[in-house]
């Protein structure tokens, strides 16, 4: 098997029950964290053209990616993010409740890329699509959850654009890249692309 096809095996092992809760707890964290400093980010952004804010919203889209490409199982993608999700929630997201909406949104978007690649190619580029795809599933949702609906079409064609670009870069490249580096550190190795970081080295 390459990094690229992959036969699927849609039953879920209990390591990888495990390692998905892992990562949405891990990821979770991280929503945390970034809630004050990507929301500071947006604010700025935001202020100087509405609907820029957008770029800063792409690290709360990683959890689908991660889950799409460590578990590479139906359902990972949905399970992580929103996991993750739940636990920035907990810890005191600002958002409260709502935060589960958009995790289970963004996951769902995330999702959709990995099911259209039929769970068997986990590129750079599929990365990089489903941060696309999780981006989208955030903007379906705030259309109507924080009625941007209502706003102009500028705004909504800005906010979607540079919510695209930040699930790209912030949930996809950075994604694929974290995954590579725990493969690299031997965290990965009852998974396939631990397997096939083997193989490369």
């Amino acid at each position: 098997m390459t990094a690229k096809t992959q036969r699927v095996t849609a039953r879920w092992r209990v390591v990888d029950i495990v390692v998905a809760a892992v990562l949405g707890v891990a990821t979770g964290l991280i929503f945390w964290i970034w809630n004050s400093i990507g929301y500071a980010w947006y604010t700025a952004a935001d202020a100087l053209t509405p609907g820029l804010g957008g770029i800063a919203a792409g690290v709360w889209l990683l959890g689908g990616v991660l889950g799409g490409l460590v578990i590479r199982k139906p359902g990972a993608a949905v399970f992580v993010e929103l996991l993750a999700a739940a636990v920035s929630a907990s810890l005191g997201s600002q958002w409260g409740p709502e935060t589960l909406y958009s995790g289970l949104a963004q996951g769902l978007g995330a999702e959709l890329i990995f099911l259209l690649v039929a769970y068997r190619r986990f590129t750079l580029t599929v990365a990089m699509l489903a941060g696309a795809g999780a981006a989208v599933g955030a903007f379906l949702l705030e259309l109507v959850l924080s009625a941007n609906y209502a706003k102009s079409l500028a705004f909504n064609l800005t906010y979607a654009s540079t919510l695209i670009v930040s699930g790209v870069l912030l949930a996809g490249v950075l994604g694929y890249v974290l995954v590579r580096a725990l493969a690299a550190a031997g965290a990965l190795d009852r998974f396939a692309v631990g397997r096939e970081h083997r193989a490369e080295v």
